[in-house]
């Protein structure tokens, strides 16, 4: 009679074995993923990294007009959305104009070898210089925004908060707002 302990052994010894077959066959060289992949999907990927590409090499000015007018696309629709009333237009002026990139062309970004010649106190003042003036617009759409926000019925401003929610984080790689505040994605329930 075979006892508990040795089925125990037994089934562990078994399941090793089969364990370590299942593993030699999945180790085995895959055929290549662009054989069995239709040539479709083969065109849209390499579409996708010409695109991305493209993105790249985009001149600044042209870049710059696309995302004013993405800009502005976002903004119509946020107005549409909050059906301001003519009371509202004033604060809403305010909080779009604001809400602008600085007007002119942006500031010239110092070349790199041009930066690497200043000593470390110029470059700490220079990149401080930049914090300061970012702080500075910063501020200026916060309050306007504030400003605006309050101006607003608790309905619009319900309505504003689902579509800013991702306003705050272009800067993180949790990014294009699909994430929490820390960049991972939000386990908050959704408000309704």
């Amino acid at each position: 009679m075979i006892s508990l302990r040795q089925r125990i052994v037994w089934a562990s010894l078994l399941g090793s074995a089969a364990l370590a077959s299942s593993s030699a066959f999945a180790q085995a060289p895959a055929a290549p993923a662009t054989a069995s992949a239709p040539p479709a999907a083969v065109a849209q990927a390499d579409g996708a990294a010409a695109n991305k590409a493209q993105h790249k090499r985009m001149d600044p000015a042209d870049r710059m007009q696309r995302m004013q007018e993405h800009r502005a696309k976002r903004l119509a629709a946020l107005k549409e959305k909050l059906k301001l009333t003519a009371a509202q237009e004033g604060a809403w002026t305010s909080f779009a104009s604001a809400s602008q990139p600085p007007a002119g062309a942006p500031p010239a970004r110092m070349d790199r070898a041009e930066f690497a010649k200043l000593t470390t106190p110029e470059r700490l003042e220079r990149m401080q210089a930049r914090h300061a003036e970012r702080s500075a617009r910063f501020a200026k759409r916060a309050e306007a925004t504030k400003t605006f926000y309050a101006a607003l019925t608790p309905e619009q401003q319900k309505t504003f908060d689902a579509e800013t929610v991702h306003a705050g984080m272009h800067g993180h790689r949790g990014h294009h707002g699909h994430g929490g505040p820390d960049g991972h994605p939000s386990t908050a329930p959704a408000k309704s």
